[in-house]
C-alpha cells in the first residue's frame, strides 16, 4: 500500500483523542487534519450536514490516492505522484491560526494548487532544489489545470510550466505525457470514477498540445462559457438559440474579451442554476466594477475619523492602495457566491431559492447599457460586491450581499418550510423585495410539485377532444404534461405553455431541450395575455387548473381570492382567441344547493387537529364547523370539500394547499361569471362537474362522509369541464 494512502488510513482509525496529537504524522497530513472548515468546491456535494462530521479534502486525496495505487507506474513515477497528491491540496486545510500565519507570508489560499505549491516548498522542499523538487513543485502548482481548461475555468497558457519539466531535461516527453496521464486520471476519477471515463480522450489531445508544444488557439467566448454550463446545458439549456438571442442585444464576444486571461474559479459551482443572460450579467457587474477598473478594493482597515488616524496609518493605507492597484487582476474567485447559495435541507444540500430569486429580480433590472457603464443601481436589501484583498492583490472575488434583514427573514423562510408560518415568512419576503406572489409560487419543493404536476396527465387527456385549431396556449403549464399529450395527439397543432414563474419556464426550457419537444414555451401574464400574442391568432386558450390559483394569489383592489381576477382571465383569453375558438376549463367547483351539510367521521387519531388547524390557516374565506364528537364534525358541503383537498395532499403540501381556493363557484355561478364578463359573443358549449378519480380511495380509510343525518354519501363532485367558444366561423 502507498505510504501515504496508508497514514491516512490509520489516522482515521485513531480514536478521536488520538487524533488530537499527529505530531508524528507527515507534515501534509497534520495540515489537512488540522482543516478547521475545509475548503471544498460545494458542486458535487450532497449533503452539508455531512461536512459537519467529515474531512471531505482528506477524504478527497484518500480517493486520488486509492486511483494512483490501482495504476501500472513505474515505482520513480508512483513515488512521485504519490508526493503530488498528498500536498495538491493543503492550501485547504490548516487551522485558522495557521492560515492567518500563511496569508501574512503570501502563501494563496484563494488559488488552491499554488497555495500548496507553496505550501510544498516551505514545508517539504530542501533548501538544495533537486529536480525531483522541482518537478513535484511545479506537478502540484499545475494540479488539476487540465480539467479546469476542460471545463472553460482556465486559458491555455497556465499549462505552459509543464514544459519547463522537459526543457531542463529533468523528463523526456514521453514521461511528462505518462505523469499527466495519471496523474489526471487520479485527479478527475477521484471526483467520480465515470467523470475521467468521459474526458479520457480530449486529456489527452491537451496533454499532448502541452508535452509537444503546439500552438493552441483559446477557445472562443462561446465555447469557453458552453463548458462553463456544461451542467446547465446537459440538463436542457439550448445553449446555441440562448447565446444567439443574447447576442441580438449584446456584442458578448467584445464585453467578456477581458476574462480570456484569467482563470475562474468555482463559476459552474456558483452559478449552475442561473441562466446563461445572468451569468454574462454577472461577469459584466465584475469587469465594470471600480475594483477591476481601478484597482480600489473596498477600505477594510478601520481608520477611525481623520482627527485621529495617524500620520503611519496613513501611509500603511496608502501602500496598501497602491499595492492593490499596481497588481493585475489574474483569477477572479466566485467562491463567496458559492458559499451563500446552497444550504441543508433535510439532509441533502439544495439550492437556496430564496437568494436565487431576489438575485434574479435584481439583475432583471439592469439593462445592458447600465452594466456596460458600470452603474450602480440603488435596490433595497440586495447588491453585488466586489472585492480585492491586500494579501491576494491578483484576485477578484464576486458575491451578493444581502441586507442583516433579508438575512434573517429568508433564514427564517427555510426554518419554516414545514409550518403554518412558511407562508407568512414567504409574503414577508415578497414584501421586502416587491415581488409579486403569483410568479414565485412553491420555492422549497418546486421539483416535486412539478413531477406531481406531471403524473397528472391522465386527468388532463379529456381536454385534447375540445381542441380546435392549429394554435393552442396552455396557461400555467407546470411541468408540461399537457404540452407534451397535445405534442403527441394533435401533431398538426402548435402547443404554446405561458407560465409567470421564472423556475417553471427554466424547467420546460430544459425539458424541451432535453426530450427534443416542438412545443414553445415563454414567460408571461394570463391577464395580459394580448402582450404576447397577437389579438385573435389563438385558436384554443387552455385553463387547466389554473384559474383558482389567479383567483386565490392575485390581488385585484387590495385583496385576494377576488372573483373579479377570474373574468379579467377569461376577458384576457378572450381577446386573443380567434372567431370560432374556444377557451377550455379544467378547475374545482363547488357543489350547490350551498345550504347542504355534510358530515364527517376522522378514522385517524390526529383528524380533528387537522380541521382545526386547517380552518385557523385557510386564507380563501372562514371555515365554519359544528363538533360532534372528538372524531366527528358537522359543516356546510363545500367548506368540506375544500377542506378534504388539502387532508389528501398531505403534510408536505399543507402550507401551498391552505393558500389556494380549489372550488371558485358553483355550476350556476360559473355560468352567470361567464356570460357577464363575456357576453353574446360567448357559447357555453359545455358545462359539466364530476369527482375526480382518486379522492374516494386516497380518503377511504382517513374519513367516512355521510349527509346531515348521518346516512353515508359519495363525495362531492370536486372538477369541472367548461368549453366556451367565440362566436364566428367554425374553425377547421
Amino acid at each position: 500500500m502507498l505510504h501515504a494512502l496508508k497514514a491516512i488510513r490509520m489516522y482515521k482509525s485513531k480514536s478521536k483523542d488520538t487524533q488530537q496529537h499527529i505530531t508524528a504524522e507527515p507534515q501534509w497530513l497534520q495540515l489537512l487534519a488540522a482543516a478547521e472548515k475545509p475548503r471544498i468546491n460545494l458542486e458535487r456535494v450532497h449533503s452539508m450536514a455531512e461536512l459537519e462530521h467529515t474531512n471531505a479534502v482528506m477524504d478527497y486525496t484518500e480517493r486520488t490516492l486509492q486511483v494512483l495505487e490501482g495504476l501500472r507506474l513505474s515505482f520513480w513515477i508512483r513515488e512521485l505522484l504519490e508526493e503530488v497528491l498528498a500536498w495538491s491540496e493543503t492550501a485547504k486545510g490548516g487551522s485558522l491560526e495557521q492560515r492567518r500565519a500563511w496569508q501574512q507570508q503570501g502563501i494563496n489560499l484563494f488559488v488552491h494548487n499554488i497555495g500548496s505549491a507553496q505550501l510544498y516548498e516551505l514545508y517539504a522542499a530542501s533548501a538544495i532544489r533537486t529536480p525531483k523538487h522541482e518537478i513535484i513543485r511545479t506537478l502540484i502548482a499545475t494540479h488539476g489545470l487540465i480539467g479546469q481548461y476542460i471545463r472553460g475555468e482556465i486559458p491555455f497558457v497556465e499549462n505552459l510550466p509543464l514544459r519547463s519539466l522537459t526543457a531542463e531535461g529533468w523528463v523526456t516527453d514521453g514521461e511528462l505525457r505518462e505523469i499527466l496521464m495519471a496523474l489526471n486520471e487520479c485527479i478527475i476519477a477521484g471526483v467520480h470514477e465515470d467523470l475521467w471515463s468521459q474526458v479520457q480522450d480530449e486529456a489527452r489531445q491537451i496533454i499532448g498540445w502541452i508535452v509537444d508544444g503546439t500552438e493552441h488557439r483559446d477557445w472562443t467566448v462561446k465555447e469557453r462559457l458552453s463548458r462553463l454550463r456544461s451542467g446547465s446545458i446537459r440538463h436542457g439549456e439550448a445553449m446555441d438559440k440562448t447565446y444567439a438571442e443574447l447576442g441580438k442585444r449584446i456584442t458578448v464576444e467584445q464585453q467578456l474579451a477581458p476574462l480570456a486571461s484569467r482563470t475562474l474559479w468555482y463559476v459552474e459551482s456558483a452559478m449552475r442554476d442561473f441562466s446563461l443572460e445572468e451569468m454574462v450579467k454577472v461577469f459584466m457587474l465584475a469587469l465594470h466594477s471600480e475594483e477591476w477598473n481601478q484597482g480600489n478594493m473596498q477600505n477594510t482597515i478601520n481608520t477611525g475619523n481623520a482627527e485621529n488616524t495617524g500620520i503611519t496609518e496613513i501611509k500603511q493605507i496608502k501602500q496598501h492602495d497602491e499595492r492593490i492597484s499596481a497588481t493585475s487582476i489574474h483569477h477572479i474567485s466566485f467562491e463567496p457566491l458559492m458559499n451563500t447559495m446552497y444550504y441543508d435541507y433535510k439532509g441533502v444540500k439544495k439550492l437556496n431559492i430564496y437568494k436565487k430569486r431576489m438575485i434574479e429580480k435584481y439583475l432583471e433590472q439592469y439593462s445592458w447599457e447600465q452594466l456596460v457603464t458600470g452603474q450602480q443601481l440603488p435596490y433595497p436589501h440586495l447588491g453585488h460586491r466586489i472585492e480585492r484583498y491586500s494579501d491576494v492583490p491578483d484576485t477578484l472575488f464576486v458575491t451578493f450581499e444581502f441586507s442583516p434583514a433579508a438575512e434573517k427573514l429568508i433564514a427564517f423562510c427555510i426554518e419554516a418550510e414545514k409550518s403554518p408560518l412558511y407562508e407568512q415568512a414567504v409574503l414577508l419576503l415578497f414584501d421586502l423585495f416587491g415581488l409579486r406572489r403569483d410568479a414565485y409560487d412553491r420555492f422549497h419543493n418546486e421539483e416535486t410539485y412539478l413531477a406531481d404536476m406531471n403524473s397528472s396527465g391522465d386527468y388532463k387527456k379529456v381536454l385534447l377532444d375540445y381542441i380546435v385549431g392549429k394554435r393552442v396556449l396552455d396557461i400555467g403549464p407546470g411541468g408540461g404534461v399537457l404540452l407534451d399529450l397535445i405534442e403527441q395527439e394533435k401533431p398538426e397543432v402548435e402547443p404554446i405553455g405561458i407560465d409567470i414563474s421564472s423556475n417553471v419556464i427554466e424547467a420546460l426550457e430544459r425539458k424541451k431541450q432535453m426530450e427534443s419537444h416542438r412545443w414553445h414555451v415563454m414567460k408571461g401574464d394570463a391577464l395580459q395575455l394580448d402582450q404576447y400574442v397577437e389579438a385573435g391568432t389563438v385558436d384554443t386558450v387552455i385553463f387547466s387548473s389554473i384559474l383558482h390559483e389567479l383567483y386565490s394569489y392575485i390581488e385585484r383592489d387590495g385583496h385576494r381570492f377576488n372573483t373579479d381576477t377570474v373574468a379579467a382571465a377569461l376577458r384576457s383569453a378572450f381577446q386573443v382567441l380567434s372567431p370560432g375558438g374556444r377557451i377550455l376549463i379544467r378547475d374545482g367547483i363547488m357543489s350547490e344547493p350551498e345550504s347542504l351539510k355534510r358530515r364527517i367521521r376522522f378514522l385517524e387519531p390526529d383528524g380533528m387537529q387537522w380541521l382545526e388547524r386547517y380552518a385557523a390557516d385557510f386564507k380563501g374565506r372562514v371555515i365554519t364547523y359544528e363538533r360532534l364528537s372528538d372524531h366527528e364534525v358537522i359543516l356546510p358541503i363545500n367548506d368540506a370539500m375544500e377542506f378534504l383537498y388539502t387532508y389528501t395532499w398531505g403534510e408536505e403540501a399543507y402550507v401551498h394547499e391552505i393558500q389556494e381556493q380549489f372550488g371558485i363557484f358553483t355550476p350556476q355561478a360559473y355560468e352567470q361569471c361567464i356570460r357577464e364578463t363575456l357576453g353574446e359573443e360567448a357559447d357555453i358549449l359545455m358545462l359539466r362537474h364530476f369527482l375526480q378519480d382518486g379522492y374516494t380511495e386516497a380518503l377511504a380509510e382517513r374519513i367516512m362522509i355521510m349527509d346531515e343525518h348521518g346516512e353515508p354519501v359519495a363525495l362531492p363532485d370536486s372538477t369541472c369541464l367548461i368549453v366556451i367558444e367565440k362566436k364566428g366561423r367554425v374553425l377547421a
